[in-house]
């Protein structure tokens, strides 16, 4: 079973962000609480680590998986960002939001679209997701945990169920001992400079929309 740290919600305690973060940096596969739902994550420039994630996911290695940076300067060290995409995004992080942007070379080719050469990447407005980043130096996997549960055949777990069936499938569990939130990101493309679309509607895509950025009729929740 894994073991629970728990943070203060605006103020995480240095110590234990700290531990958490030595064990990302040892290759650790952590539950924690994000500014949508709770996460499966891990150190970005650990492979061993994205490995676990994906075995864990049964994703494979064509589907990307998203990751968190601590701000736009962070953002542009992963991505390549034109001006009209860096006028939308500073609108929008810290945020809800998940930009899929051209990927640069410091991108693991395990986390990116290989065909796309994308990447979706978050600036999550989270003290507890912006202190473990700041101090792990580089970003964190974010894949929701919510698609590692049979939602059509149960109901919406609670804290303590999610925390006991990926318990024993995590090495850490990090609880800000706040109530379980069950909103998703809303996804916006901004591949095209010219052309940035809603691929899915979550939380804050009104404003998303209010930027100009269209809503693709196919933009619809979904938990994976």
């Amino acid at each position: 079973m894994a073991t629970i740290y728990k943070v203060h919600p605006q103020n995480p305690q240095t110590r234990e962000i700290e531990t958490i973060r030595d064990a990302l940096r040892k290759g650790a596969i952590i539950l924690y609480p994000t500014d949508t739902v709770y996460a499966i994550g891990c150190d970005l420039t650990v492979k061993s680590a994205i490995d676990r994630v994906r075995q864990l996911k049964k994703a494979a290695n064509d589907k990307p998986l998203t990751f968190m940076c601590s701000s736009l300067s962070n953002i542009a060290e992963y991505a390549y960002v034109s001006d009209p995409a860096y006028r939308q995004i500073r609108h929008l992080v810290p945020g809800t939001y998940t930009f899929i942007l051209p990927a640069t070379k410091q991108v693991p080719k395990l986390v990116m679209n290989p065909k796309r050469k994308t990447s979706g990447i978050r600036v999550p407005d989270s003290p507890t997701c912006l202190a473990l980043i700041e101090a792990l130096g580089n970003p964190i996997v974010s894949t929701s945990a919510l698609s590692l549960l049979d939602l059509d055949a149960t109901p919406v777990p609670s804290k303590a169920e999610l925390f006991d069936v990926l318990g024993p499938r995590v090495d850490l569990i990090v609880d800000d001992e706040r109530d379980l939130t069950y909103g998703l990101s809303t996804i916006l493309n901004l591949e095209e400079p010219t052309d940035p679309t809603i691929e899915r509607r979550g939380l804050g895509w009104e404003h998303a929309a209010e930027l100009g950025i269209e809503v693709k009729e196919a933009a619809v929740l979904s938990p994976h």
